[in-house]
């Protein structure tokens, strides 16, 4: 018997009004009676607490394993991030370290990769974790899951600018596609990257401004950091110089800046003459390239220039718009210092003659 029928058979035995109207007087229950109900109470407690004690050891286990899971996950992102940290470290300060790895955009980029992979990793563990422990209790999740879904569906809707900043910035940071010290041109900034965040990111601009670019307005990215740079140079001679020379003397440039510190390690290939890139009447342009360490070409190409126009002077070639040349070699207009003649110079000029003060005329005398 269960225990809605032992509660029936305690009240059978409670006192019933007579048809007088006058109660009688309360049964008092035999101790089989008592018997009996402990007896259904205990046998309704055995069949059943089988299912309670399933059910809790089932809802413990659940909690356990996702409580474990989860600690286990985070700890191994957390080494799996410090080892990246570790690596960085052990060749930062070395000359591989400063041609390839940047250790404050390695620790931003380990850092935010590890913050969103233990955050995803909480999430699905967790909520997974709270979806089992509801279905135990064999609540209908139906409705539950509709509601959830409705629910982001206009959160997604109302913060769809938000939602589209933050997967941006975790495709960016887990591609790699720029970090601290990076020059980069977003398209609606560009500049130096100071700080690398899911939102936003921070740019240095080239007059010291502070760019807060929001990484869903990012379509494209040019960056200047990556792989290597070119360094190209310019240079106007006149159009009577000697090819042959002007190549010579380039050639020479480049070959000892290769020899010498620390241009050897900015170089990262010989430096090239090109050859003619425009030829005028009075000029013609001789390109000069290089190929560069990423970031370093406006200091090669600086470099260049000097030592260019050290090397022309020594060789007595004219750079238009210079004064390497000998000023006695160039030839001398004698007019050039005069002033154009004046009309006003000839007295017989009609201009001499309308500028002149008029005669006064004698007045009429009458006979």
């Amino acid at each position: 018997m269960s225990l809605p029928a032992a509660l029936l058979t305690v009240a059978a035995a409670s006192p019933t009004p007579t048809p007088s109207g006058s109660a009688t007087a309360p049964a008092v229950p035999s101790l089989q009676d008592a018997q009996e109900s402990a007896t259904n109470a205990a046998s309704w407690v055995e069949q059943n607490w089988s299912t309670w004690l399933a059910i809790g050891l089932r809802v413990l286990l659940i909690i356990v394993i996702a409580a474990v899971l989860r600690g286990m996950v985070r700890r191994s992102i957390t080494k799996l991030i410090d080892r990246m940290n570790r690596t960085v470290q052990a060749v930062d300060g070395t000359a591989l370290g400063g041609l390839l790895v940047n250790a404050e955009r390695r620790r931003q980029r380990s850092q935010a990769i590890g913050s969103v992979l233990r955050s995803v990793a909480s999430f699905l563990i967790v909520g997974t974790g709270a979806l089992m422990v509801l279905a135990t209790f064999q609540i209908n999740l139906a409705p539950l899951l509709a509601s959830a879904g409705v629910a982001g569906v206009a959160i997604g809707f109302g913060a769809r600018n938000l939602v589209t900043d933050f997967l941006s910035g975790v495709f960016m940071i887990l591609e790699d596609q720029y970090g601290v010290g990076d020059q980069i041109d977003a398209g609606v900034a560009s500049g130096e990257v100071i700080e690398v965040g899911l939102r936003v990111t921070k740019l240095r601009g080239a007059m010291g401004e502070i760019w807060y670019v929001r990484n869903g307005e990012v379509k494209r990215i040019g960056n200047l950091s990556q792989g290597w740079a070119t360094a190209g140079v310019d240079v106007t001679v006149r159009s009577a110089e000697s090819l042959d020379r002007v190549k010579a003397t380039l050639d020479a440039v480049a070959e000892r800046m290769s020899k010498e510190e620390p241009w050897n390690e900015l170089l990262w290939g010989p430096v090239e003459v090109l050859g003619l890139d425009s030829v005028l009447i009075d000029s013609m342009v001789v390109r000069v390239s290089a190929k560069t360490m990423p970031g370093k070409s406006v200091t090669v190409e600086r470099e260049l220039r000097w030592r260019i126009k050290r090397a022309f002077d020594e060789a007595h070639i004219r750079i238009v718009g210079g004064a390497t040349a000998d000023p006695a070699d160039e030839p001398v207009d004698p007019t050039e210092a005069m002033a154009a003649p004046s009309a006003y110079s000839n007295a017989a000029s009609p201009q001499a003659e309308a500028a002149s003060p008029l005669a006064p005329q004698r007045p009429a005398t009458g006979r």
